[in-house]
């Protein structure tokens, strides 16, 4: 469930979970979200701390101290240390500083859910890509019959890939999503990186069918994907 202020930012969450295979509430005051809470039961909560109430962090307090297990993520236009840390001692488990990608946002959504819930995860979907399989549940791909053995790096490459098929990835955005904003990692990694998946998925660069190079900006999935829960 997002708990946002921003209309426009919430839009914007909204179709990047949704596009990440997740189901999604939202709400705009505390108010609602706790009678959405109540109603929907959600399994994870985002929430801005910088609603015009000024109660949104309560939520994060009631859930802890119910000894409810839903995990929470906090998001903020302020990065400062001290709201970093009022926050998770709130009972926050991951921290947001706006303005972030939709790349970001759904792969800090998937670790905190898979931090909190492991094998009892409410979904995790599987992404079918022509011949690629990606588990994300068990961490596993195959293609076709066989399972490359890919690196953490590689696994969270392809996930990035094919969670958005057709659309263009610059370096500096799959910079972003592997290693976070602050990363002091040159561009010519990611090209090292791709280059080893593509080999391990069989795909030749000259005549791809999975990932394909966009001169002068990075790289884009070529073919749609397909999702189903575990």
């Amino acid at each position: 469930m997002l708990v946002v202020g921003d209309e426009l930012l919430t839009r914007l969450m909204k179709l990047a979970l949704i596009h990440g295979a997740y189901l999604v509430q939202m709400a705009t005051t505390v108010a609602e979200a706790e009678r959405l809470k109540t109603e929907w039961n959600p399994h994870l909560l985002v929430v801005d701390i910088e609603l015009d109430d000024r109660k949104a962090i309560r939520l994060i307090a009631e859930r802890r101290t119910s000894g409810a297990r839903m995990p929470a993520i906090v998001v903020t236009r302020r990065g400062d240390m001290e709201t970093k840390l009022a926050a998770f001692d709130r009972g926050a488990d991951d921290f947001l500083t706006a303005p972030f990608s939709p790349e970001e946002l759904v792969a800090r959504v998937l670790a905190v859910m898979r931090r909190s819930y492991g094998e009892r995860m409410p979904f995790f979907p599987t992404i079918r890509i022509g011949d690629v399989e990606v588990d994300l549940l068990h961490q596993s791909v195959h293609v076709g019959d066989a399972k490359p053995r890919l690196t953490a790096i590689e696994q969270s490459l392809l996930y990035l890939f094919a969670s958005n098929p057709g659309r263009v990835m610059t370096r500096e955005t799959i910079l972003d999503y592997l290693w976070g904003v602050d990363h002091m990692a040159d561009s010519n990694i990611v090209d090292r990186h791709v280059r080893n998946l593509r080999v391990k998925l069989n795909d030749d660069y000259r005549h791809p069918h999975y990932i394909g190079t966009v001169p002068g900006h990075g790289y884009r999935f070529l073919i749609e994907s397909t999702r189903a829960a575990s």
